[in-house]
């Protein structure tokens, strides 16, 4: 392969490495998370690391910022071996990790947030000094471009300004390599773009970059280098500039994976779902949907896009029957379903791929069997209605489990045994494979590797050349413009625009994901044009 080559060795030299990990193994009980893996950065240099899920990309991170120790293997930093036994440890070294999901104090403004920790003080300690910690975030943000305000509170920024924060908190306490956890998931495209500027500007300034992800294309785009994990393993690093998305997805998964989305063109049907002026509040009784109205037909993929946290989940739980609307309907079939319980949504056709798994659509203590037929249990082809018919049951998980390929195959197993991943590939199958009229899916590839991806993408497309209205709800932006026949874009607990997917940019889309209105001349909200059929399209792997 192109490029292609093993990490520096163990008797290699370390003086042009940022960091150097030779031989990391790390084992948990009953799982090898790392098995002898040499993975080296090269200084001043971005560096994507991807990999399926659980092929332990962020466990080898874990590892390097402190928060666990190899059970083998040696970390260095600038050539020199190094044992942490804690973050700290990493931070004094020179290491800075931000997570995924972000380490911030909302209440706390950005400059507070900054020197949590490692605070300026007065009065011979007594005291914290406000304005060097204002002044001190105000100097670093300008050193760096970025346009954030000390004073601010975190939960009135945006979360690219966030992410920006998490950042100079690494900066202030000295980090000179950066490592960031999938650090655009929840970014808009104008935001994801800002944050490649951003490493540019940082590895201009001498600083080295490693990013955890598993979007290709941003690996492609953004790094220097790119190393590969699967099953633990290091497969291979590689330069970017002498890859490609087809090199890269065989070396994750281990076989040829297809880049294509194909579907045959669907004859759309009648109305299967109409939501009318849908008002919705969430959990702190805050309104989370703000009069939403839309339609799906029968064989068609009605998409919505939007940063998380902008009413997706409220809404699809109101849809579901999961949620009380405050106000509005919810019709399917003709029929209304506004005040329906999940249980009878479900005895109506309604099938739902809930973007927290865990929560929503597995008990974690029961064993494959029974949450195979969690929900099911009044449907006619699970039970008389007085016993539940196992034997069809058993027939039934064993399907999905050998169809959706989930890992262990063993229906005894309990989904908390089981890889994130699993976890979803059982949840999709079961929700699939229940014939429903209207499919649900809400972040339905969150967490699964590349060829899971494939499999759920062509299926979705499968269900809606079967006639299955399909209302997906996604994140990721370029699978909503992959699947769906018309796409709404959701912000702030309304649809600020319904659009062709192939009749749009993807940068009009951010704007639209971020509030804005990339036409000025014509109001948010109303179609700009419909789609009955989807050619076969190119795909971008996540």
């Amino acid at each position: 392969m192109s490029g292609q080559d093993r990490a520096p060795g163990r008797d290699s030299g370390g003086s042009k490495y940022a960091v150097r990990m030779d031989g990391i193994t790390k084992r948990f009980p009953g799982v090898l998370a790392n098995d002898d893996v040499d993975f080296a950065v090269e200084r001043g240099t971005v560096h994507a690391l991807v990999g399926e899920n659980g092929a332990g990309k962020t466990t080898l991170m874990n590892v390097l910022y402190g928060l666990y120790e190899p059970t083998e293997g040696t970390v260095y930093v600038d050539g020199r071996p190094r044992e942490f036994d804690s973050p700290r440890d990493a931070i004094d070294a020179g290491i800075g990790m931000i997570h995924q999901h972000f380490m911030l104090v909302d209440p706390m403004t950005v400059a507070e947030n900054l020197v949590l920790g490692v605070e300026p003080t007065k009065w011979f300690g007594l005291a914290t000094d406000e304005r060097q910690a204002i002044a001190d975030t105000r100097e670093l943000a300008e050193r760096y471009g970025f346009d954030i305000d000390p004073t601010e509170r975190v939960q009135e920024i945006s979360v690219g300004e966030q992410q920006r924060v998490e950042i100079l908190k690494a900066l202030y306490r000295g980090a000179e390599v950066l490592v960031l956890d999938e650090p655009t998931a929840v970014l808009t495209p104008q935001d994801v773009e800002s944050l490649f500027d951003v490493f540019a500007e940082l590895v201009a300034e001498g600083k080295t970059i490693v990013f955890i992800t598993h979007k290709l294309g941003e690996a492609l785009a953004a790094a220097d280098g790119i190393s590969v994990l699967r099953d633990g393993k290091l497969v291979g690093t590689v330069r970017a500039d002498e890859t490609t998305r087809e090199e890269l997805a065989t070396m994750m998964v281990g076989r040829e994976v297809l880049l294509e989305v194909t579907s045959e063109p669907a004859e759309r049907g009648g109305e299967t779902l109409a939501v009318e002026d849908l008002v919705v509040t969430d959990d702190r009784g805050v309104q989370a949907v703000d009069g939403v109205s839309f339609a799906v037909d029968a064989g068609e993929v009605f998409g919505v896009a939007g940063v998380d946290g902008n009413g997706q989940s409220e809404l699809v739980e109101a849809v579901t029957g999961l949620r009380e609307a405050e106000s509005g309907t919810v019709v399917l079939e003709g029929e209304d379903v506004t005040r329906d319980s999940r249980r009878e949504c479900i005895e109506a056709g309604v099938s739902y791929i809930a973007e927290d798994r865990q929560e929503r659509s597995l008990v974690l203590e029961y064993d494959l069997l029974r949450n195979g037929l969690l929900g099911g249990q009044t449907l006619p082809e699970f039970s008389d209605g007085r016993l539940i018919d196992w034997g069809r049951t058993r027939s039934f998980v064993d399907g999905v489990i050998e169809e959706y390929d989930v890992r262990p195959p063993d229906a005894g197993a309990t989904p908390r045994s089981l890889s994130g991943g699993n976890q979803q590939k059982m949840v999709v199958g079961r929700e699939f494979e229940r014939d429903p009229d209207l499919m649900v899916a809400s972040q339905p590839t969150r967490g699964v590797d590349i060829g899971s991806i494939e499999f759920v993408h062509n299926r979705l497309l499968d269900l809606r050349t079967e006639g299955v209205a399909v209302l997906l709800v996604s994140s990721k932006l370029e699978e909503v413009q992959r699947l769906a026949d018309r796409m709404a874009v959701m912000y702030d607990g309304r649809f600020v625009d319904v659009v062709d997917p192939d009749a749009v940019t993807e940068e009009e889309v951010g704007l639209l994901m971020a509030g804005e209105d990339p036409d000025s001349g014509r109001g948010g909200g109303e179609p700009r044009a419909t789609s009955t059929d989807r050619p076969t399209d190119t795909a971008d792997v996540d």
